[in-house]
C-alpha cells in the first residue's frame, strides 16, 4: 500500500487500513516539534526587528542528516510573517569565503598562518573593484589569512585564491565539483530543489559566493560535512538510513585547518555574537547582494555553524532577505542561530 506524505510540517507516525485494520507504516518525521517552535518564534521576532522580507532556519543532526528545524517566513503585509516552504530558493551566498578557503588549502599552495595584504579595503580585478566591507574605513591591511576569514575580507579570500589557482582557475572549479559543493541535487520532501549553477564562470566573484545560484541547505550540507570531518550526509526529513554523498569531501588536514578557523572567527572574528555560554560553537557569517530592483537593494545576511566544536551535533543555517543597509550577517543571523542553541538539548 502506497501512502501519499503531506508536507513535512504535518507530522505523521504511522496510519491504519480500515478495511484490513492492519498497521501500515511510513516514513516517520525528523522534525523536533519543540524546536521547530523555538526556532521559528526565534526567527520570526528577528525578522520583525530588522524589518526584513523573509528569512530560513535550518537544524540538521550532524551525523545523520536529520532535519530537525525547517522553518520558512515570508512577510505577509507590514507587520505579520506567515509560513512559507519555498526551501529551494535559489541565490548568491554570501557563505561561501570557507568553502573557497578549504579548495585553497588542498592545493597546499596556501596556509592559514600566510600573510596578504588587503590594503585599504579596495583592490582592482580585471578593471572592476573589489572591496571590503570596511573600504571606508581604510581597510585591514596585512592580515594573516585566518584573520582574513575571520573579518570577512574579499581582498583577502581572492589573494588567496591567487596564489592557490592563479596560474590554473580551473583547478578551482574542478576541486569545487570533487567537494560535491552544491549537492544534493534533490532531496525528499522538497519541492523543486535545483541543481547548484554556475552563472558565470569567474573565480574573483565565484569565491565569495557571486555569480553562482545555490540554496541554503545546500549550503548547509557542504558546512555540515566540514563538522562531519569531510563526510557529506544527505539531508533527511524522514528518518531513514543515512546517506552518504561524498565519503570525504577534502583531506583531514585540510578540514582541521579549517574547522580551526571556523572556531577562531567565534572567538576573535566577526562571528562572536553567535557564541553561546551553553556550549563551544564554530561557523561563518555572511552578507551579500542578492538583487538590485528600482533602486533597493535586497541583502542576504546569512550564518552557518556547528557544535559542540570538539564533538560536532548539530549544525545551523540561518539565511535571511532583507532590504536596504544595515545588513550584517554578523549582529543579524548570528544572533539568531545563537539564540537557537541556548534553546537546544544535547
Amino acid at each position: 500500500m502506497k501512502v501519499q506524505l503531506t508536507p513535512i510540517c504535518c507530522l505523521l507516525i504511522t496510519v491504519f487500513s480500515c478495511q484490513s485494520k492492519q498497521q501500515v507504516t511510513v516514513p516517520i518525521s525528523t522534525i523536533d516539534s519543540t524546536l521547530q517552535t523555538n526556532a521559528t518564534s526565534i526567527l520570526e521576532e528577528k525578522l520583525s526587528e530588522i524589518n526584513a522580507q523573509s528569512g530560513q532556519v535550518i537544524v540538521m543532526e550532524v551525523q545523520t542528516g536529520q532535519i530537525k528545524a525547517l522553518v520558512g517566513l515570508t512577510r505577509k503585509d507590514s507587520t505579520n510573517y506567515q509560513p512559507c516552504e519555498n526551501f529551494s530558493v535559489w541565490q548568491s551566498t554570501g557563505l561561501m569565503h570557507p568553502i573557497s578557503l578549504l579548495a585553497a588549502l588542498e592545493t597546499g599552495k596556501v596556509k592559514l598562518s600566510d600573510k596578504v595584504d588587503t590594503g585599504d579595503g579596495i583592490y582592482q580585478v580585471h578593471g572592476r573593484e573589489l572591496k571590503d566591507h570596511n573600504w571606508h574605513r581604510g581597510g585591514y591591511g596585512e592580515l594573516t589569512v585566518q584573520e582574513g576569514l575571520a573579518v570577512g575580507s574579499n581582498i583577502a579570500t581572492y589573494k588567496t585564491m591567487e596564489k592557490a589557482f592563479g596560474d590554473n582557475p580551473q583547478t578551482f572549479f574542478d576541486l569545487l565539483a570533487n567537494m560535491s559543493y552544491g549537492k544534493p541535487d534533490s532531496i525528499n520532501g522538497i519541492v523543486s530543489l535545483q541543481p547548484y549553477k554556475i552563472t558565470e564562470k569567474n573565480i574573483t566573484w565565484n569565491c565569495i559566493g557571486y555569480e553562482q545560484l545555490i540554496s541554503p541547505i545546500q549550503v548547509l550540507t557542504f558546512y555540515n560535512a566540514i563538522a562531519n570531518n569531510g563526510k557529506m550526509i544527505q539531508p533527511q526529513l524522514y528518518k531513514d538510513s543515512v546517506v552518504v554523498v561524498n565519503p570525504q569531501i577534502a583531506s583531514r588536514a585540510s578540514i582541521d585547518s579549517l574547522k580551526k578557523a571556523l572556531v577562531f572567527n567565534i572567538t576573535d572574528g566577526l562571528g562572536q555574537p553567535a557564541k553561546s555560554d551553553k556550549t563551544t560553537v564554530a561557523g561563518k557569517q555572511g552578507t551579500i547582494i542578492v538583487s538590485t530592483d528600482n533602486g533597493n537593494t535586497v541583502y542576504s545576511v546569512e550564518f552557518c555553524g556547528y557544535f559542540p566544536t570538539d564533538n560536532p551535533k548539530y549544525s545551523i543555517i540561518v539565511s535571511i532577505n532583507k532590504t536596504g543597509l544595515p545588513a550584517s550577517g554578523g549582529l543579524m543571523a548570528s544572533d539568531v542561530f545563537r539564540q537557537i542553541v541556548d534553546t537546544m538539548n544535547f
